[in-house]
């Protein structure tokens, strides 16, 4: 009996695999067939019942950049560069999309964090990590050997080497600890909405004076702090959001998406 059910598990397993890989083919010929909107939805139902993937992320970004809908693009194309960094597939097309959307930010943050978090975004946070460990090992080498050899350059060579690879065992270990908070920071937003109306306070501007400024679908924003508001016995979200160093005002949650 126990032989019976462990068969009907493996039958059942092998049976899934094959419904889902079968899933992915029908996303990958309706988007062959020019059929953008079909592939987009079998892409989002793979997504769904099998779990995301860079190469899916990828897939459905292509797909909304056919449909002409840029903010799910972009959306999409930052979700699978957070799975993987290294797509330069992915990062190729976000930088293409980007550059065709209504708004242009300032310049968000600051060069040194900005240049850190490039860095930090070129690897994945556990090949940071393995080369931490790597440099660990190294270090340890080099103290071993300066403590135990009894010739003057390898001593200084094991000194100086261990000091070097244990720099540099802290930068890597910097690098995956941030690549880490990259990839699953939940503060960073994609405005999905054609365009949405920002507001000075946390409900849908009564006037001109309350409007803080106009901004389209695609614009990346982050989020600084989410607050609940009823206007007309309508209950909605709205997020205190920093569009760049001198722009900062509140959006209603449903224009946008985290990503």
């Amino acid at each position: 009996m126990k032989y019976f059910v462990t068969l009907i598990l493996a039958v059942a397993c092998c049976f899934y695999a094959k419904s889902e890989s079968t899933l992915i083919q029908q996303a990958d010929s309706a988007y062959t067939a020019d059929n953008f909107k079909e592939a987009a939805d079998t892409y989002l139902h793979a997504i769904a019942t099998e779990g995301t993937s860079a190469t899916l992320q990828y897939n459905l970004g292509n797909c909304y950049y056919r449909l002409g809908e840029m903010g799910k693009a972009i959306l999409a194309y930052e979700r699978a560069l957070r799975l993987d960094p290294t797509f330069n597939d992915a990062r190729t097309n976000l930088e293409f999309v980007n550059a065709r959307i209504a708004d242009r930010p300032g310049e968000r943050g600051t060069f040194l964090g900005n240049t850190l978090d490039a860095a930090a975004n070129s690897a994945r946070s556990n090949v940071w990590a393995w080369l931490a460990f790597g440099c660990f090992v190294l270090t340890l080498i080099g103290g071993l050997t300066y403590a135990f050899s009894g010739a003057v350059t390898l001593r200084k060579i094991g000194f100086f080497g261990g000091f070097l690879t244990l720099l540099g065992c802290l930068c890597f270990i910097y690098f995956a600890f941030r690549s880490a908070a990259i990839a699953t920071a939940d503060n960073v937003a994609i405005i999905t909405s054609p365009s949405t109306i920002l507001s000075t306070t946390p409900r849908v501007p009564k006037d001109r004076a309350q409007e803080a400024m106009l901004l389209h679908e695609g614009t990346r924003v982050e989020i600084l702090d989410s607050v609940r508001s009823t206007t007309d016995s309508i209950n909605s979200l709205w997020y205190d959001v920093q569009v760049d160093n001198a722009h900062r005002a509140w959006i209603n949650a449903a224009a946008v998406e985290k990503i």
